[in-house]
């Protein structure tokens, strides 16, 4: 999944997994305070606040922040997500690099992009089609560790290491260019490819010269409106001027505004968001993608500051996972579902301003989206028709069950025994255990015996298949020594001869239509236990203005159409 920055633990979520997310709940964002305006220039100050920038590296990101602001400032990729902030947007690319959003033919599995003329790097040189070329190339190679496997995968090249490596000779048979066209052909049909390339940067063009291996993580040439201004110094941080390179002509959504925008490294999460809400002056003019944590909310309230926050809808989702291995009687996981109190869960993240119930890991803005209704009558908190079912389980009563959760969040112990507490009304013994560093690690582990484990999940673009087989494949998450990111150790034939049916469907909606089928099984055989759909809040300065945020920059500040009041 698309990472989460470990500094949204200010509202009780560290999605650290595989994970940072996109865009909103049922598509919410919006564009609102601080007024719009088309005018260019002034200084725009980025608090990016909790934990340093993870990788500048195009091929190398797999933060949802990272990917958002590298696609606006200075990555571009063959096709982009445009600045019209609704679900639907998110799920339809525009051209960027190319001039179209790409042809398929062979069932799916070839697609060509022909780039467009005039698109040049920043010392100005041409953007070829050697160089997008050469990105997937290097988003095999090691130094490309930490960003998405996609490539890998669909191309079908697993023991191939990146440029120059034993199997170049396949990726250049699989991969081709003719003149400005590209063409990858796939091993597997791959109908949703546009929005893969569009949400994550591992088919962006990489000029092969520029390339340092793993000193390439904070190193930028850009082929977008801004490049750096000298070095990015982890910790303190960087800025970001207009590269004179650019042309507008050739991209049609960037807006570019501010003349400079200066990235804050690392900074303190509680000062930054009081700053803001503050309106302090040397943040009049700042964004910051941190939440405004649950028990400063009623701060964000007063006259001078509502109309500077945002209540942005994402898709990450919280859920339980029950240990298949330990639970094995069904009827002790629909107690335990039964029992469930999402209210109470929500209420403990901070109310409604934090999250909304969840009926699925799918959520509304994923093609071909379906209300689970198995969940829907499942999860209701009822603790009295859970322990009747957990009473004909024939299981000892009360039931010993140990729920392991990240604490890494204000919130989390609080959010735990909100659960628990209906659990144990259910006749279950509930002993909570609170894993506070290397939490998704712990869990990965086969031989860790907790019977329920706490996660959360977003998607890498609004397709089933970025969600469900990468959480319940036990093929490709199951091993002696990990659960990857299966953390229940479920494991269904059924389910995943639906993976293989969906997989092999040429278009998104019939792919969709498998996938609901599966998430259908895993909600009959409560392979998870979905908790709600996360929000952020978002708050800003008085001098900034088009502010948005939402599905089509995976819920962060969209530096796209943002611009500063002169």
């Amino acid at each position: 999944m698309l990472r989460a920055n470990k500094s949204l633990t200010l509202v009780g979520v560290s999605v650290v997994g595989a994970a940072l997310a996109l865009s909103a709940c049922g598509g919410g964002g919006s564009t609102k305070n601080g007024g719009t305006s088309t005018k260019k220039g002034g200084t725009l100050t980025y608090q990016y606040a909790g934990s340093p920038v993870t990788s500048w590296d195009p091929q190398n990101s797999y933060i949802g922040v990272d990917l958002t602001n590298e696609s606006r400032l200075f990555s571009r990729s063959l096709v982009q997500l445009s600045t019209t902030n609704t679900a639907a947007a998110a799920a339809k690319p525009v051209p960027d690099l190319a001039t179209n959003t790409g042809t398929s033919s062979n069932g799916a599995k070839t697609w060509k992009f022909t780039l467009k003329s005039g698109v040049k790097w920043q010392d100005g040189s041409a953007v070829t089609c050697d160089d997008v070329k050469y990105g997937a190339e290097r988003s095999f190679a090691p130094a490309a560790a930490g960003g998405p496997t996609y490539a890998k995968t669909y191309l079908g090249l697993s023991k191939y290491a990146g440029p120059g490596t034993a199997g170049q000779s396949d990726f250049d048979k699989q991969v081709t260019c003719s003149g400005n066209t590209i063409t990858y052909n796939f091993k597997l049909a791959w109908p949703d490819f546009p929005l893969a390339i569009a949400s994550l940067r591992e088919f962006d063009p990489y000029k092969k010269s520029q390339d340092k291996g793993t000193k390439s993580n904070y190193t930028v040439f850009s082929d977008g409106p801004y490049k750096l201004q000298g070095s990015w110094v982890t910790g303190t941080g960087g800025t970001f001027v207009r590269n004179p390179e650019y042309s507008a002509s050739t991209d049609g959504v960037r807006k570019a505004l501010p003349d400079k925008i200066i990235f804050k490294d690392n900074t303190n999460q509680v000062t930054t968001i009081s700053s803001l809400i503050q309106d302090n002056p040397a943040d009049q003019a700042a964004v910051t993608y941190i939440n405004v944590p649950s028990a400063s909310f009623s701060q964000t309230t007063g006259a001078n500051v509502k109309d500077r926050v945002d209540n942005v809808g994402t898709t990450y989702i919280d859920y339980l996972q029950p240990n298949m291995k330990r639970m094995t009687n069904p009827k002790v996981r629909q107690a335990l579902a039964m029992a469930t109190d999402q209210n109470a869960y929500i209420k403990a993240l901070g109310g409604s301003a934090y999250g909304t119930a969840a009926y699925s890991l799918l959520n509304p803005t994923v093609t071909g989206y379906q209300l689970n209704s198995t969940f829907k009558s499942e999860i209701t908190g009822n603790a009295a028709a859970a322990k009747k079912i957990l009473q004909s389980a024939g299981v000892p009563m009360p039931y010993p069950i140990k729920y392991t959760y990240s604490n890494n969040t204000a919130n989390a112990t609080s959010q735990a025994q909100a659960l628990a507490a209906t659990w144990d009304q259910a006749g279950f013994k509930v002993t909570l255990n609170a894993v506070s560093a290397h939490y998704y690690p712990t869990i990965r582990t086969p031989s860790d015996n907790s019977d329920v484990y706490w996660a959360s999940w977003s998607q890498d673009w609004a397709a089933a298949s970025t969600i469900l087989p990468p959480l319940f494949d036990a093929r490709i998450n199951l091993s002696s020594s990990s659960k990857s990111s299966d953390y229940g150790s479920y494991s269904s034939n059924t389910v995943n001869s639906l993976f293989d049916k969906a997989a092999q469907q040429t278009s998104q909606s019939a792919a969709a239509s498998v996938y609901n089928e599966a998430d259908t099984q895993l909600a009959k055989d409560l392979a998870y236990i979905p908790l709600a759909q996360r929000k952020f809040v978002l708050v800003y300065g008085s001098k900034v203005t088009n502010f948005q945020a939402g599905p089509v920059t995976a819920s962060y500040p969209d530096l796209g159409v943002i611009g500063v009041k002169q």
